[in-house]
């Protein structure tokens, strides 16, 4: 009965157990086994108790190492521990084993019997593999890693590990590193304290410090980011050197910096496009030129090209981004007030690394003056050639008319003024001054007419015009006459305001239909350079400005393109030359003036001269003498002319006037003509432009030998020979060329007459 009860309790001992166990006699039968052996193995108990344990489920359990243990170690000892064994069970696969064997005995006199405790620790094993095959991963990873690593101690954040790459960061060896702390390291405080940086791993388990300086052991200066992680019972602390890439940022930053100071810089309007073609910046020089900021514009196209521009414009981008080259091409653009600008475009693709397409940045040269500038360059050249043109042709064309005019009057004189011949010279006589009329134009036009400016009262002197220019005008205009008070005086020559009234007076009343209304108004100005800085063609200074202005039919911006061209007029040809206001704009520029024109069609036309003032006391007005033709009195004049018909011509006219006349056909002739001469000369009467010798280098040559021989120069037009830029010395007697008999008898006269003041 108590062999009963005890078979019982060690039964149930058994069954209690967690692991399979097994109960063998001296004869590795089974006695007993649990129930979790039955449940791991896959057995039955009728497959089980009184077997054979190596007959267990169908001889599964004859395991060779099982075998071993049980016949070779327990007949020597009373156990074996811990027998790791591995075997492939047709029920449930490939296990790993640990055996545990006990011999004990169940009663006195009786057998021992084997407790066999088989722990399965197939899961376990693969655990630990895995865990082993992670932890070399995490060891290549932490000896191979370009990150500096240091694995720290959780409490004190002593260093317990530190990778290769941090010790050739920071030059220390590994004794140096193992046991000391960050801050002995070169990694600053200022990372945090320990408690702040345990706090932050508690909190989210990873901590970051951005760009901290960290110096090394031989006391360079790393730029670092470190990263800290809680690693169960380690702090890993991860420093990665980003001590180029800040020296990238920096060399970016600095290059950015340059790029913003020479966009910033540039004089010329600078976009950057994105691949949107949205504004993404605008230098400063492109709001002062056009007008509108960044903040303007965000998000918008620029509304800046004018519609007739669109076209153009489409077909240049779409060919930068067909063939990837830059482009240059000039058009137009509007400012945000609406100004239409001459621009010239330098566009270019920006590569975006970070977009499928591609942004442009667009220069915008404002060549708006400069293209006036050309205009105005063209202009002049064409001046230029006109003058030179006029001067090649005046001399002999001039001489010419002189002897067509000097000849005429002379026949005249021999015919009966009832008869038909002397109408018809007087034709003659008409014509030829229009054509002399046409070459002072001309010459006036390319500042090649010979002037003496006189300090004046260009109120006076305009005033005394009055009545002939509205003769000129007709009574069918009104002529108003505005005078500014205590106007300043200019220096000019007073024949040159003639022509300026004159000319613009005939352009007004040929603007003029019928009916109409000229004025005629002066006034100072002061023009500072910040004025003419936005008014071009205006020059800094103190001008007097004379203003003439019609309500006639006014010309539109083709017209006002060419109107100072030569020739170019909208008169018909028998009532215009096209001359009148290139006359105007050549005496402006001979006198330092300047001329600005305003008209629109339908509204009238305002034309301003303005004349440089000039300091000084002004003379009173010219009068035109009411006297008869001068005579001469025996005295005598040497005529030098290259040209006989002229020679001829002023000998006819001075003899006729009483004076004695000497002639040379050149320089050279006139000089043994004085030698030789006996009796006295008191006049020399010279071409200027003759071969071998020019009329003042003639007049200096003779004054040695006479002394007191005065001279008259004359030319069609002249160098500055005796004329400085076209303006005579003061006491320089010039006569133009043609010339009639009065203009010859009074510069003699004048020149004679003067002498004996002198004398």
């Amino acid at each position: 009965m108590a062999e009963t009860l005890m078979d019982q309790i060690f039964e149930k001992i058994v069954e209690t157990i967690r692991e399979p166990l097994l109960v063998l006699d001296s004869d590795l039968k089974v006695i007993v086994a649990n129930r979790s052996l039955y449940e791991s193995f896959k057995v039955k108990p009728e497959e089980t108790v009184g077997q054979l344990i190596y007959d267990l489920g169908n001889k599964q359990w004859d395991i060779p190492k099982l075998r071993e243990l049980l016949e070779t170690i327990l007949p020597e000892k009373t156990s074996f521990d811990n027998y790791e064994v591995e075997h492939d069970f047709a029920t449930i696969g490939k296990r790993t084993m640990l055996l545990n064997a006990r011999q004990i005995e169940r009663g006195v006199g009786e057998k021992r019997v084997i407790l066999l405790v088989i722990e399965d620790i197939t899961e376990r094993k693969r655990l630990e593999e895995l865990l082993a095959e992670s932890e070399e991963r995490y060891r290549r990873l932490f000896e191979t890693a370009e990150d500096g690593i240091l694995l720290l101690e959780k409490s004190k954040l002593k260093i317990r590990h530190a990778n290769p790459a941090i010790k050739m960061m920071l030059g220390y060896s590994e004794k140096e590193l193992i046991g000391n702390d960050m801050k002995n390291i070169g990694i600053p405080d200022n990372i945090g304290t320990f408690q702040e940086i345990l706090q932050t791993l508690n909190k989210d388990g990873i901590a970051h410090f951005e760009d901290v300086a960290v110096q090394n052991k031989a006391g360079k200066t790393i730029y670092t980011d470190i990263y800290m992680a809680d690693r169960a019972l380690l702090v890993q602390c991860n420093i990665r050197d980003i001590t180029e890439r800040k020296i990238s940022e920096e060399m970016l930053r600095e290059s950015e910096d340059k790029l913003r100071k020479i966009l910033e810089s540039n004089p010329d309007p600078i976009v950057v496009y994105d691949n949107m073609g949205y504004p993404q910046y605008l230098n400063s020089a492109f709001t002062k030129i056009f007008g509108w900021s960044l903040d303007e514009l965000q998000g918008r196209l620029i509304p800046f090209v004018p519609e007739d521009q669109v076209e153009i414009t489409q077909s240049k981008l779409k060919g930068i981004y067909e063939s990837g080259n830059s482009v240059r091409f000039e058009t137009k653009r509007l400012s945000k007030q609406g100004k239409i600008l001459d621009v010239l475009i330098s566009a270019a693709i920006i590569k975006d690394l970070h977009s499928i397409q591609n942004g442009l940045i667009v220069n915008l040269r404002d060549i708006t003056d400069t293209k006036k500038m050309e205009a105005e360059f063209r202009q002049a050249q064409k001046m230029e050639s006109v003058g030179r043109l006029a001067g090649g042709v005046a001399h002999d064309y001039n001489n010419a008319l002189s002897v067509i005019m000097g000849f005429t009057q002379l026949a005249m004189n021999e015919v009966d003024p009832t008869a038909p011949l002397h109408a018809d010279l007087e034709e003659v006589l008409k014509a030829a001054n229009r054509a002399a009329s046409i070459t002072r134009q001309l010459l006036a036009f390319a500042r090649k007419q010979i002037i003496a400016p006189i300090v004046f009262d260009l109120n006076k002197n305009a005033k005394s015009m009055l009545k002939m220019l509205q003769r000129l005008i007709g009574e069918d205009i009104s002529l108003v006459w505005l005078p500014g008070a205590d106007l300043w005086s200019v220096k000019m020559d007073p024949s040159q305001l003639d022509q300026i009234l004159a000319n613009l007076c005939v352009n007004a009343r040929d603007a003029i239909a019928e009916v109409g209304k000229l004025t005629i108004e002066t006034d100072m100005v002061t023009f500072d350079t910040a004025y003419c800085a936005d008014h071009h063609g205006f020059i800094p200074g103190e001008f007097v400005m004379l203003s003439v202005s019609d309500n006639g039919c006014g010309m539109d911006k083709e017209i006002l393109a060419n109107i100072f061209e030569p020739f170019f007029t909208t008169k018909s040809p028998d009532k215009g030359t096209g001359l009148g206001l290139s006359t105007v704009y050549g005496i402006m520029k001979q006198n330092n003036g300047f001329i600005n024109v305003y008209s629109e069609p339908g509204a009238g036309t305002t034309i301003k001269i303005y004349l440089p003032r000039y300091v000084g006391h002004a003379i009173g007005i010219r009068k035109e003498s009411k006297e008869e033709i001068p005579p001469g009195f025996g005295e005598t004049v040497l005529v030098v002319e290259d040209e006989p018909s002229i020679l001829k011509l002023a000998r006819r006219i001075l003899e006729e006037l009483d004076y004695i006349v000497l002639t040379a056909k050149n320089p050279k002739e006139a000089i043994e003509l004085v030698e030789e001469h006996t009796g006295g000369i008191h006049l020399l009467l010279t071409d200027v432009i003759m071969p071998g010798m020019n009329g003042l280098e003639l007049a200096n040559r003779l004054q040695s030998l006479c002394p007191d021989l005065k001279h008259i120069f004359m030319s069609g037009y002249t160098s500055d020979a005796i004329a400085h830029h076209g303006i005579l010395d003061e006491g320089v007697l010039f006569m133009q060329k043609p010339f009639s008999k009065e203009d010859l008898a009074k510069i003699v006269r004048k020149a004679l007459d003067e002498q004996k003041k002198l004398s």
